[in-house]
């Protein structure tokens, strides 16, 4: 078994996807203007509409914009230097500037326009850089 994808529920596919291929610099395919995934080497970000919720038993299904659990992580090559290239555009997504952590990765910490967290992180010591390189 393998984590196929993550799928955000919004009432704004255009602005969400916006945010995500800002974040992420590649391009997401818009298969209706319901739904659209963004495909990374490790795994697809996708993203629906509240009108898709009908397929998946109806509007108490799940409720947009209301995740405060969930972190959505983009592994990168460099953190700060991502910060410096988002930090123009998207400022007013941060919620904490490139710091290390205990565990030994980087991170900035972004919130999407639906308010899920989005951590941008690499690993900066060599136990993290081991751990994270394993299959």
């Amino acid at each position: 078994m393998h984590l196929a994808s993550t799928r955000i529920i919004t009432a704004d596919v255009d602005r969400l996807i916006a945010f995500y291929e800002a974040v992420t610099a590649l391009p997401a395919t818009r298969y209706t203007p319901d739904f659209a995934e963004l495909r990374t080497t490790g795994a697809t970000l996708a993203v629906g509409s509240t009108r898709t919720l009908a397929l998946f038993g109806g509007d108490t299904a799940t409720q947009a914009a209301a995740n405060r659990s969930a972190i959505i992580e983009f592994r990168v090559g460099d953190v700060d230097a991502e910060y410096a290239r988002l930090a123009p555009d998207l400022g007013w997504a941060l919620v904490q500037p490139p710091t290390t952590m205990p565990w030994g990765n980087r991170s900035l910490l972004l919130r999407d326009p639906d308010g899920s967290l989005v951590n941008l992180f690499a690993p900066v010591t060599a136990e993290a850089k081991q751990r994270l390189d394993q299959p």
